[in-house]
């Protein structure tokens, strides 16, 4: 187990520095000058410009910024706002205890509705239930998270005003205040994740049903509930927990479009208003971050199939 964690953390580290490299290049291609924006109704005075430059080391080349700005990212330093003047690892442990909430109750919601649901298609397989949970998680899969979430709010705020339209309450706050404002974006990033789920538990559980051991398990005299439960279900959620870590990895990145539509102040706002505002050291920083989170989840799916699988210990 040791060894295989020195190998996976050797296969990261090459990743992340690929990572850190387009991530600081690309952003490169983004239109406008960061100085121009900063200098606001001086933007005219060539000096001020000069001067601005050379703060943020805009006038070196570009292969000097980046090894200024990774020697930096590796200490734990992401750099400074330009626009809000505030070290960016403040700014992402400001923003992360947002998302990360709203990804979780995102993520609950998803295996809430998923799992369940991929079991009971595949015990009535070719049945009315069977066509009904692969109709929802179609539906689920192919619905804009946009168009899902404006659709919510016209219906649960506007029209029956349940729910507050937009915000946010921290959960030490005010818990069911905070449970109020996150339940309507829970459940629209929650949906598309529910439907994958569904189907892929629902593959697994058909594959599970046709094994021997189950065949075995119903000869003995076994309760279909213990078959399905002890037997089948336990070897079926081994894919079922690697694609839902990496799952929970896809609802922390893909928080932009419905924090904007809910005015949530998490990360997905943060990079937004980075982008608009050519704040590189914000739109780096958070980005990094998010590759990071994406990578140690993988980790852990991996840990986690060996822990599920015990015959993967022995490779």
């Amino acid at each position: 187990m040791a060894i295989w964690l020195l190998r996976r953390l050797g296969q990261i580290l090459p990743t992340l520095l690929i990572l850190s490299v387009l991530i600081f290049g690309l952003q490169q291609l983004m239109p406008g000058d960061p100085a121009l924006i900063l200098a606001g109704e001086e933007r005219g005075d060539p000096e001020v410009l000069a001067q601005i430059r050379a703060e943020l080391f805009l006038d070196r080349p570009l292969w000097q910024q980046y090894l200024r700005w990774i020697s930096h990212v590796v200490q734990g330093d992401f750099g400074f706002s330009w626009r809000i003047r505030m070290p960016v690892s403040e700014l992402i442990l400001q923003k992360l205890p947002v998302t990360f909430q709203l990804a979780s109750m995102s993520f609950v919601i998803a295996v809430l509705i998923g799992v369940p649901a991929g079991v009971i298609s595949a015990m009535r397989r070719d049945r009315p239930v069977d066509w009904a949970a692969n109709a929802v998680a179609l539906f689920g899969i192919s619905m804009p998270n946009f168009w899902l979430g404006i659709m919510m709010i016209l219906l649960f705020s506007v029209q029956l005003g349940w729910l507050p339209p937009s915000g946010y309450v921290p959960l030490t706050e005010d818990p069911v205040q905070s449970l109020a404002t996150t339940i309507m974006p829970a459940f629209v990033l929650g949906s598309g994740i529910a439907g994958v789920l569904m189907r892929h538990t629902r593959a697994a559980m058909l594959t599970a049903l046709s094994q021997d051991y189950v065949r075995t398990a119903r000869a003995k005299g076994l309760p279909e509930r213990v078959v399905v439960t002890k037997h089948a279900l336990r070897n079926a959620l081994i894919p079922v927990v690697t694609l839902g870590t990496i799952g929970f990895g896809r609802l922390l990145a893909g928080a932009v479009l419905t924090e904007q539509i809910f005015t949530i102040p998490g990360f997905g706002k943060l990079i937004v208003d980075a982008v608009f505002n050519r704040d590189y050291p914000v739109v780096q920083g958070v980005v990094l971050a998010t590759a990071l989170i994406f990578v140690s989840l993988s980790l852990v799916a991996d840990m986690l199939y060996m822990a599920i699988n015990p015959r993967l210990r022995q490779a």
